[in-house]
């Protein structure tokens, strides 16, 4: 008798990922590993933010990374006018204790989404577009799809049933993790069960959601998602270490990553897992550097117009306490971003408007402690110390889905 994996898992997982395009705008190999921690620091020291503070953040990551069971974690915390924080700390690999390094590369889930909407908002802008089109509009097939927007999609309130929440998709991921699913293969386990609520009702984080748009990304641009936001999204924002990965390609360094999101329940090494199936909705790969850039960009809307990033930033409850979600964004007690999690990684990317600080985590594991993502965990820890007023999640009793 088959093991079928809880509801986190497939949550947790599927929140964070989305099917990949088979040939990605930016082969694997083709980013370049020469970049060190200080090239993007304006020569700034990890221990700017003073040595009081520094050592209060270095216990609270030890105690974190010890209680959750953390292998490792790359943690950048920047503060204008106060200083930096860049910590490289345990482990990038169990076996061999190679240490976790500031340079690493990581799997970012669902983080992907913050792209994917970008490129969305940005085909709003050359009026290709409207948010209230219908998603049946574009794509055919839809449960619902003549009253299902692109809006109701970007917000996480269509109704539709997430692909990732069906019993035989995860059995079919987990049993073969280095398989190729495609965006409609994906979308078929989803779409085989009744919509949840009617769109617009209620906030439900949903991965279908996001191949949907990136399939009318590809429809209305002409052009393969990863190549579009290669093209619209990275290179005007200047990321040049973020990409979408070839299967299960993964430039180096990067350190392996554990998950007990396993047919079995046993902690796996799901460094090479094909994520594929995550695509649109996070299939994608970053580093510090990058996730550090692109922080202000997405909460400022630089490469959007005001108009648009109104709307973007319009956010609404999602039932998690002092959290709310806007278009493939969400503020939570004043920061603004995206988390991701995908098999083996986890990740934060924040920035905070008030005293334009930015925070982002990444780390080697999305093993769940009490129920509790690690990285949430770890950012709720970091932003207690470095940002009283405005603690990551303080009033969730679970951390939002990435």
């Amino acid at each position: 008798m088959r093991r079928v994996p809880s509801r986190r898992l497939v949550a947790a997982v599927l929140l964070a990922a989305a099917t990949l395009a088979p040939a990605a705008a930016i082969p694997a190999t083709a980013v370049p590993v020469a970049w060190t921690a200080r090239q993007d620091m304006a020569g700034s020291s990890p221990d700017e933010l003073g040595p009081g503070l520094v050592a209060r953040l270095d216990k609270a990551i030890a105690e974190v990374r010890g209680q959750a069971g953390i292998p490792g974690a790359v943690v950048g915390l920047w503060m204008p006018g106060k200083g930096s924080y860049v910590r490289a700390t345990g482990v990038a690999d169990t076996t061999t204790r190679r240490p976790m390094s500031v340079d690493s590369f990581v799997r970012i889930g669902s983080e992907t989404k913050t792209f994917t909407v970008t490129a969305l908002l940005e085909l709003v802008d050359d009026d290709r577009i409207k948010l209230d089109d219908p998603i049946a509009k574009y794509v055919p097939g839809v449960p619902n799809g003549h009253r299902i927007t692109l809006r109701h999609l970007a917000e996480m309130r269509s109704g539709l049933f997430p692909y990732t929440s069906d019993t035989d998709f995860i059995h079919d991921l987990l049993s073969d993790p280095e398989r190729t699913f495609t965006p409609r293969q994906t979308l078929a386990y989803g779409f085989r069960h009744r919509n949840t609520f009617a769109p617009g009702a209620q906030f439900q984080y949903c991965n279908s959601n996001l191949v949907l748009l990136g399939l009318v990304i590809e429809k209305v641009s002409g052009h393969r998602l990863a190549d579009f936001i290669h093209e619209r999204v990275l290179g005007p924002a200047h990321l040049h270490r973020t990409l979408f990965p070839r299967g299960p390609g993964f430039p180096a360094p990067h350190p392996r990553g554990y998950t007990d999101q396993t047919l079995s329940g046993k902690t796996a090494d799901a460094t090479n897992w094909n994520p594929s199936w995550a695509w649109a909705a996070g299939a994608m790969i970053s580093d510090l550097q990058d996730l550090h850039r692109w922080a202000p960009i997405v909460a400022t809307g630089k490469l959007l117009s005001p108009a648009t990033q109104r709307q973007r930033l319009k956010t609404l409850p999602t039932g998690f306490p002092g959290t709310s979600y806007g278009l493939g964004i969400f503020k939570t007690n004043g920061w603004i971003g995206h988390n991701g999690s995908i098999p083996g990684y986890e990740t934060v990317t924040v920035y905070l408007p008030s005293k334009k600080a930015t925070l982002v985590l990444m780390i080697n594991t999305d093993t769940q402690w009490q129920g509790k993502e690690p990285s949430t965990l770890l950012a709720r820890a970091i932003t207690e110390i470095a940002t009283p007023d405005n603690i990551y999640d303080k009033d969730s009793a679970i951390s939002p889905r990435p």
